[in-house]
């Protein structure tokens, strides 16, 4: 009787699961597509990797919405300038600093400007000193705004820095025939962003590191991420003018607000 049961359940089995050779089939082609799903995974993590995250891509990310939910920021242009988080327009210079860079010393003279103590007052205390606003209001009561180691005056030049590295890159964008320069078109941005700001130490500083910019083709290849086309790149250069131009905008009529706006480099 006991042997009756254990003959039938063992039926049982063998009926809901197929017979040996099935199971072995249907093993070998689930690990089979265990194997295949894996790899796919490690494609597509390679893939991930693979895609570098550059210092445009990541500067129009900071400025995408969900960055601006996260860093208390509001809507565009003026509105969001008067309650621009610190720490926020510090990512972004930083970013826009860093494709600066890769012109090479032509820009160690706008480092010199903008650079300043903005970082180093915004770590003392960060609760304080939460919006570029309320840096800007502290400084002008104190009658602290127009010194050569203001904040107001640091965050000044980091705008105008910005404004810089936007006319750039849209010129660079724009002349898709390569017509000019990269010294060419650095000079032209220049003279429209920084020039009219610059003193004559200034100014010739800056003339004299534009005979050390490497060639167009070595700057384009410095700002084109892993795994990115000149396509892309363009369309991204173009989207970060979108977002980035109303933040200017309203930085810079604040600053006009205070009466800052015109205030020059040695």
């Amino acid at each position: 009787m006991v042997e009756r049961e254990r003959g039938e359940g063992e039926a049982a089995r063998a009926l809901t699961s197929g017979p040996p050779q099935q199971q072995q089939q249907e093993g070998a082609a689930e690990g089979e597509r265990d194997e295949k799903e894996g790899g796919e995974r490690e494609e597509e993590d390679r893939g991930d990797e693979a895609v570098e995250w550059s210092e445009i891509r990541l500067a129009i990310e900071e400025l995408s919405p969900p960055a601006r939910l996260k860093h208390g920021g509001g809507g565009d242009g003026m509105a969001d300038a008067s309650s621009l988080p610190t720490l926020r327009f510090l990512a972004l210079s930083h970013l826009l600093l860093r494709v600066l860079d890769k012109i090479g010393p032509t820009m160690a003279v706008l480092r010199l400007d903008v650079q300043r103590n903005i970082e180093k007052l915004y770590l003392s205390d960060p609760a304080k000193y939460s919006t570029l606003t309320g840096v800007v209001e502290k400084e002008v009561k104190e009658g602290t705004a127009r010194k050569v180691d203001s904040c107001a005056r640091a965050a000044l030049w980091l705008a105008r820095s910005m404004d810089f590295t936007i006319a750039l890159l849209q010129s660079l964008e724009e002349d898709s025939e390569q017509q000019q320069s990269l010294a060419e078109l650095v000079e032209a941005a220049y003279e429209v962003c920084l020039k009219p700001w610059h003193g004559w130490i200034s100014s010739a500083a800056c003339k004299i590191a534009l005979k050390l910019i490497p060639e167009r083709k070595v700057f384009t290849s410095l700002l084109l991420g892993m795994g990115q086309d000149r396509c892309a790149l363009k369309n991204e250069i173009r989207r970060l003018a979108l977002l980035l131009r109303p933040l200017l905008d309203g930085i810079h009529s604040m600053m006009a607000k205070f009466r800052l706006d015109r205030l020059k480099s040695t």
